[in-house]
């Protein structure tokens, strides 16, 4: 069962936040961070106030273990969002207009299985990607597609636009009688432990890395997926930590083991929508390593790094 965290008013100032956010390496306002939001928070600013720091956010995940309070700083900005969204519903509107047709246009059921592939918003956007990972998942263990991806309800999370129950039936129906979901989606992953406590929920870079892992080879450099790895980050650390070792690879991940992500995914409404370079961040995270191929979780970053590399740049399934 999932435990409610502290809140912005247990924020003491302590600015750990700050070594692992990818918008204060790249913009240095203390404004625009977990820790300005929090203190502006305390001293009574308000959802509209604060407009340009919530939009900035990339919502890595990076700060949240990275908090020694163990403040939930990812709900905080989704309920900042939501009020935001609740005061200007034409910055969502679309977001709920989508939502709106996918529930009345729901159709089948689609696959059951005990094994469901749940591909979000990123994956069906790659076919190649969405196929090979569809045939390795059903090699290792005879996964299925879920029919609905989800996509809508993921956008819909991220800039806080409240899911009608309609859509929320539709799509968590199917997902009810599996017995293992693997999501490709960071933002559903977080959403679904607690919409289905009961289900086995793995992101899909630890799914496909334990069945591939005798592809990855001592010269890549290994890219997690920030999102997932940092909702389950206290587990997930130690599984990426044994793989770096034994294999010899370099990962995108700081001194403190946080991921570095590359924001190449993140949903914008606002201003903050230059506040990351994804680009930059790639140049970042290369820096320093030496690698002869980069492999990616995120089918976003493909191109992404392929714009800063002469080096082959491959989504995790696509391996071999």
């Amino acid at each position: 069962m999932q435990t409610e965290r502290p809140g912005y008013e247990a924020c003491t100032g302590c600015s750990l936040c700050l070594l692992v956010c990818p918008v204060w390496r790249a913009t240095g306002d203390i404004r625009l961070t977990p820790h300005g939001r929090a203190k502006a928070l305390q001293h009574g600013a308000g959802a509209e106030e604060l407009a340009a720091s919530i939009d900035t956010c990339a919502l890595c995940g990076a700060c949240e273990p990275a908090c020694p309070a163990d403040i939930g700083l990812i709900a905080m900005i989704m309920e900042l969002r939501a009020d935001l969204a609740r005061r200007d519903p034409g910055r969502v509107a679309k977001v709920a207009g989508d939502m709106e047709r996918r529930a009345h246009g729901a159709g089948s059921a689609g696959p059951s299985a005990a094994c469901l592939l749940v591909p979000g918003r990123a994956l069906p956007q790659y076919p190649e990607v969405a196929a090979c990972t569809l045939a390795r998942l059903q090699e290792s263990c005879r996964a299925q597609m879920s029919a609905d991806d989800g996509a809508d309800i993921s956008i819909a999370l991220e800039s806080g636009t409240p899911v009608p129950e309609a859509r929320l039936a539709a799509f968590l129906g199917p997902l009810r009688g599996a017995k293992r979901l693997i999501v490709a989606d960071g933002m559903l992953i977080r959403a679904l432990r607690g919409w289905l406590p009961r289900a086995h929920i793995e992101s899909l870079g630890a799914a496909l890395s334990s069945v591939l892992r005798d592809r990855l080879r001592a010269g890549d450099l290994y890219v997690i997926e920030p999102r997932a790895y940092h909702a389950d980050q206290e587990r997930l650390v130690k599984y990426y930590d044994a793989m770096r070792v034994s294999l010899g690879l370099s990962m995108n991940l700081d001194l403190q083991r946080m991921a570095i992500p590359t924001s190449a995914g993140c949903w914008h409404a606002g201003p903050g929508r230059a506040a990351v370079d994804p680009g930059g961040q790639a140049r970042w995270i290369l820096e320093g390593n030496e690698f002869d191929r980069v492999v990616v979780e995120d089918p976003e970053d493909i191109g992404v790094f392929s714009a800063v590399t002469d080096k082959p740049v491959l989504h995790l399934a696509q391996l071999g």
